[in-house]
């Protein structure tokens, strides 16, 4: 009896974790691309570079779970019954654990200079703070492109931020909302370049800045891309598993094929699953910590003693910005209205509430835990 979990970040821990506790005595391999034992990485963005957070607290792995590691050697291939490592190892399996996450988005075309990071990982993470000086471009008004533009001011450092939509956010809290992000930040110094993109950059043995698409050239030590994620589903090529917008599964995380059946004995989890969610209603892929933490307990159950519940935990998020957290329940980005529910966009206390037909279908809070709480009570009740 052996289940291999393909992916070692907080999904895949914490499926082993839960195969353990639900009764699973067999072999758990735990397979992934990085050196490192399982660790947290909210912190990479924030606390990690200011020095403020330790990679000692990054750890999230333990002693009381018996686990075979086959780290830096992620799975390669999936063949049937058998995955096929990095290095060449075929492992049969009776279960598997799809949780291989999420890999950096890097556009196409642009040459890379040295001083020219992404982050997503320790190793990254760690050459970016050594490295983390002068003047800094981020790629991106995403959560880790606007966490990244907070640290640098936190650092005391200057930092431009260029994306080619209007707004920070505004995919994710809509326009009104993210104006205020906008503000926010800007209040704090830092310089958006928004409505246009990086074409190029300058330097060729050290990046000296960007020339921008409407012409502009940016001056900067150093750049960060931080455009997006997409799945990491490469290693399911050929294997007939349904990979259209990430590892595509049902309302249980059971894993279907291209022809919408259920794989046998497969289940995903984390940023690389995409799922029926039953009170959304559509299928979703949520890229949070809290999503991937319940639904790799979620996968391990179903794995083990076949569907019982659908997966319905609302997703949620939260992001440190400028001294403030933002938190979010369900899925704003899909609302077409938003109504102020709690204090007003001039000020750094209220919540947002964001509803579809009539349907409210996410909140965005700032500042205001207590009142989101009674957000997703509503959510969920709705």
């Amino acid at each position: 009896m052996r289940i291999v979990v393909a992916g070692a970040g907080l999904a895949g821990w914490r499926a082993a974790k839960a195969l353990r506790a639900e009764g699973f005595r067999g072999e758990i391999v735990v397979a992934g691309a990085e050196a490192h034992r399982p660790y947290d990485r909210p912190p990479l963005s924030k606390g990690l570079l200011t020095g403020a957070t330790g990679e000692a607290a990054l750890a999230l792995s333990d002693s009381d779970t018996e686990v075979t590691w086959r780290l830096g050697n992620p799975v390669a291939t999936l063949r049937g019954r058998t995955v096929v490592l990095g290095d060449g190892e075929e492992l049969d399996f009776t279960g598997l654990v799809i949780a291989t996450g999420s890999a950096p988005v890097i556009p196409a075309g642009l040459n890379r200079p040295p001083g020219v990071h992404v982050l997503r990982t320790l190793d990254d993470a760690r050459a970016l703070k050594a490295d983390l000086t002068g003047r800094v471009l981020v790629l991106g008004a995403g959560f880790i492109g606007c966490e990244l533009a907070s640290t640098c001011r936190d650092l005391g450092l200057p930092v431009a931020v260029a994306d080619p939509l209007p707004h920070p956010l505004v995919r994710v809290l809509g326009e009104d909302v993210a104006r205020r992000v906008e503000r926010l930040h800007r209040e704090r110094g830092v310089r958006w370049l928004l409505g246009t993109q990086v074409v190029k950059f300058l330097g060729r043995d050290r990046v000296s800045g960007a020339v921008l698409s409407d012409g502009r050239v940016v001056r900067a030590d150093v750049v960060v891309i931080a455009t997006g994620v997409r799945p990491a589903t490469g290693w399911l090529a050929g294997s007939g598993v349904d990979v259209s917008g990430g590892v595509r599964c049902d309302e249980y995380l059971r894993v279907l094929d291209e022809s919408g059946a259920v794989v046998p004995d497969a289940v995903a989890a984390g940023d690389v699953a995409r799922w029926t969610h039953p009170l959304l209603g559509a299928p979703v892929r949520v890229e949070h910590w809290t999503t991937a933490a319940l639904g790799a307990a979620a996968a391990a159950r179903t794995l083990l003693h076949g569907p019982s519940a659908p997966f319905d935990a609302v997703p949620s998020f939260w992001s440190d910005q400028c001294g403030l957290r933002i938190q979010g329940v369900g899925l704003p980005g899909r609302g077409e209205h938003v109504e102020l529910v709690h204090g007003n966009l001039a000020g750094d206390k209220f919540v947002a509430r964001y509803s579809t037909g009539g349907r409210h279908v996410g909140s965005v809070a700032f500042g205001l835990p207590k009142q989101l709480a009674l957000e997703r009570r509503r959510l969920t009740s709705a």
